[in-house]
């Protein structure tokens, strides 16, 4: 038993997806989402999840970071299997073992950077010392030391999402999701989030799950799963170490 209380396997991969499902509705008005895919994904790996709207990559990744529950089939984080878990212990889950990078940044409009950065630290009950320090040093990470004092209306957008980035990364997560992550960026900034993410990856280890649509932001990871139609497209298996 961990310090937060969850029980882990240290054998085991960091994420499996066993025969997962989502269907949402009933009858006549159901959908199948996901129909019964298996994932494997080991510590260290950068993965981006990829397929066309609608093909199930967005529902896989809210399961993985504990958002949504499948309908049937196991999801295990490090052994763990999850669907037994509690809200309160999913939410313990998220907390302290996932981060998360959106699309649209989800930055606090009127907290300075360093506001947004620390807030994770806040769920956790941390001191405002602590939170403050490490807050700082999530900032300088990704080159915002000096921008700490700075609204979003005062950053650019691969400003706000190296914020975005600093928040997620201040709780020092096993993994990193991110959803879309260039998505709001011009090329030469889509460019600086994807160098910083590999660094973190490379340099500290850190697991990442990317869900992109752009060729171009998916060859930056070692692994590319594609989905269609609620599946894991078999056609397009890939496994390839950048």
């Amino acid at each position: 038993m961990n310090k937060n209380g969850l029980k882990q396997k240290d054998s085991a991969p960091l994420i499996e997806l066993k025969g997962v499902t989502k269907i949402y509705g009933t009858g006549q008005a159901s959908m199948r989402a996901l129909g019964g895919i298996d994932i494997r994904i080991d510590k260290g790996d950068f993965a981006a999840v990829m397929g066309p709207s609608g093909s199930g990559k967005s529902t896989c990744m809210n399961i993985i970071g504990c958002l949504d529950t499948p309908s049937a089939g196991a999801y295990l984080f490090e052994g763990l299997e999850v669907e037994e878990l509690s809200r309160d212990q999913r939410a313990l889950l998220r907390r302290h073992y996932i981060g998360f990078v959106f699309q649209g940044f989800n930055l606090l409009g009127r907290s300075s950077a360093l506001e947004n950065v620390e807030l994770p630290l806040i769920y956790r009950g941390l001191p405002a010392r602590r939170r403050r320090v490490r807050a700082l040093k999530a900032l300088k990470a990704v080159g915002l030391a000096q921008w700490a004092s700075h609204t979003p209306a005062e950053l650019s957008g691969g400003q706000q999402q190296r914020v975005a980035i600093a928040r997620a990364m201040v709780t020092d997560p096993e993994v990193l999701l991110a959803d879309e992550p260039t998505g709001n960026l011009d090329s030469a900034r889509s460019k600086e989030v994807m160098e910083l993410l590999t660094e973190f990856n490379r340099d500290r280890g850190i697991t990442v799950v990317m869900v992109t649509h752009d060729p171009a932001t998916a060859a930056y990871a070692g692994r590319r799963i594609h989905f269609l139609d609620g599946l894991i497209d078999k056609s397009q298996l890939e496994s390839e170490t950048n």
